[in-house]
């Protein structure tokens, strides 16, 4: 058998890390830092917990990989919003699809995750610190008020406007991810309403 190339091993050796992160971000998401331990994030994976801690020494590390990741994939996300085509509508529309489904609801939930938990390691939290709300408001704020001159989106401070839509969208993907059935997810084009304007079809 021919021996594996450098280059492939590194390979390997990087889609199983990213195998890890996958399994842990759906853990971490759902049952927090505390409910977690690196066994269950092992099974998840398919791996054993030896092979886990070839990759991570640690959950507190994992968990902090993780925070780096999620705040940078979804100001990535949001910022990315703008470079689509369409209308200031249409652009929402699509962000929010993109927030809602299923990867961006766990770098969310993972996010309110750390936080709101106790025993949040100090890297984690000092990668929050970095993060205010402001880093998702700017990047949204002409796109809403481009929305307003055109009609399309509601009048009012764009600011808290889109403060109201992030905070409704974190709400409602906290509940959904317990399966609280009470509370299923709502019709993307109702929960454009709360933006739009009243003379605007969602």
């Amino acid at each position: 058998m021919t021996p594996l190339r450098e280059e492939q091993l590194q390979q390997i050796r990087d889609e199983r890390r990213q195998q890890i992160m996958d399994a842990s971000l759906r853990i971490f998401a759902r049952r927090g830092i505390i409910g977690t331990k690196m066994s269950m994030i092992a099974t998840e994976a398919g791996i054993s917990p030896g092979l886990l801690y070839r990759y991570f020494q640690s959950k507190d590390e994992l968990f902090t990989t993780l925070v780096q990741q999620a705040m940078q994939e979804s100001v990535a996300g949001i910022a990315s919003v703008n470079q689509l085509s369409g209308s200031p509508l249409e652009k929402i529309r699509a962000l929010t699809e993109l927030i809602l489904d299923k990867e961006g609801q766990l770098y969310f939930l993972l996010i309110h995750q750390a936080s709101t938990s106790d025993e949040v390691p100090e890297k984690a939290i000092q990668l929050l610190e970095q993060y205010s709300m402001n880093v998702y408001v700017d990047p949204l704020e002409p796109l809403f008020i481009e929305g307003q001159k055109a009609g399309e989106i509601a009048a009012g401070d764009p600011r808290e406007l889109i403060s109201c839509y992030i905070t409704v969208l974190s709400g409602l993907m906290t509940l959904n991810i317990h399966g609280d059935e009470g509370y299923p997810m709502p019709n993307i084009d109702i929960l454009l309403r709360m933006v739009s304007s009243p003379y605007t079809e969602a």
